[in-house]
């Protein structure tokens, strides 16, 4: 059986590649003044005001005290923030 030959060409399937990689990219995005932070968004805004690294408690102690955010009772937030940085 002979194999179909593709109508597009390289350089079009190179370029469709390249523009699904820059739409799936997540970036962080400021948000207006009445939304919540989510733990994501604060810890990247936590990070960005202390310039320096920090641990996940340090983090979440931070953006608590700020008032970036809070958790909603969950017993390790420390713990759920590094999966989510993992991820």
């Amino acid at each position: 059986m002979a194999k179909k030959k593709s109508t597009t060409s390289k350089a079009s399937r190179t370029t469709t590649k390249a523009n699904k990689r820059v739409a799936t990219k997540k970036t962080v995005t400021q948000k207006s003044p009445g939304k919540k932070l989510s733990a994501l968004d604060a810890a990247a805004k936590v990070l960005a005001e202390a310039k320096q690294p920090l641990t996940t408690g340090q983090l979440i102690e931070q953006m608590a005290a700020k008032g970036y955010w809070r958790s909603p009772g969950g017993q390790t937030p420390s713990a759920t923030l590094y999966a989510a940085i993992a991820r």
